[in-house]
């Protein structure tokens, strides 16, 4: 007999990994979008979820060196530090397109951060147990 507490033979006790997938549209002329999109990302980091933050349109200009320092916002935390957290524990990720269309190479960009297409934005979104957001 098995009881009620006793998972069942062959099933798992674990639940599924949960991951969020963030992407931020905005850079300098919306600096509470873009901030929100970098902490909603570090805090989920923080809350022990995979994490991968895209940086599309204007905000694929942060994956440079120094340029999140560009951003500052009364109130928030700054974009350096949550770029910070991304980095050591997520993925960054600049759309190919938005780089392309700014002269952005991966030489370019801080190390750590890779340069990918839709595809990649469709297949992260689409597993089992993500929750996708644009801001």
């Amino acid at each position: 007999m098995t009881s009620a507490a006793s998972p069942e033979p062959g099933t798992s006790t674990t639940t599924p990994e949960r991951s969020l997938v963030v992407k931020t549209t905005s850079g300098l002329e919306r600096p509470e979008a873009t901030n929100q999109a970098f902490t909603v990302a570090a805090a989920a980091i923080a809350a022990g979820a995979t994490v991968s933050l895209w940086l599309t349109g204007e905000s694929a200009w942060f994956a440079l060196p120094g340029r999140a320092a560009d951003l500052e916002l009364e109130h928030a935390a700054p974009l350096p530090d949550l770029l910070e957290v991304v980095l050591a524990a997520g993925t960054l990720t600049v759309c190919t397109q938005c780089a392309a269309r700014r002269g952005i190479t991966e030489d370019d960009v801080l190390p750590g951060v890779r340069i990918a297409g839709a595809a990649v934005f469709v297949e992260e979104s689409l597993r089992p147990g993500a929750q996708a957001l644009v801001y």
